[in-house]
């Protein structure tokens, strides 16, 4: 079956963003996430899933550790486990973007402040 953001699970999350399960298996997940402007998730880390995020368009700005990395259209980011990180859309446009986590995060998230 082909698989897209029409047909996926979706769910909201952070004040108005917007999540579509693409692939939901536990040991591989697979998520297309839009952010719009001026939002941020809450910093955390994941106790054993690794995760890449990759920028379908827009801009989305990744803090890994407390150092700031600007993704663009088109480039991606690893998360290793353990690495406290944060999503935060600090243009002035929305971003839309794929996780991609193995294993699967749920009940593996912890949140930071």
């Amino acid at each position: 079956m082909i698989v897209s953001k029409e047909n996926a699970e979706h769910y909201l999350w952070g004040g108005g963003c917007d999540g579509w399960h693409l692939l939901k298996d536990p040991a591989l997940s697979v998520i297309h996430e839009r952010m719009p402007a001026g939002r941020a998730e809450q910093r955390h880390y994941h106790s054993t899933a690794q995760q890449f995020f990759f920028v379908l368009f827009g801009e989305l700005t990744m803090v890994l550790e407390g150092q700031c990395y600007v993704v663009s259209s088109g480039k991606g980011i690893p998360i290793p486990p353990q690495v406290k990180h944060q999503a935060r859309n600090d243009s002035g446009n929305e971003v839309e973007f794929l996780v991609i986590s193995q294993p699967m995060t749920r009940g593996d998230r912890v949140n930071l402040e």
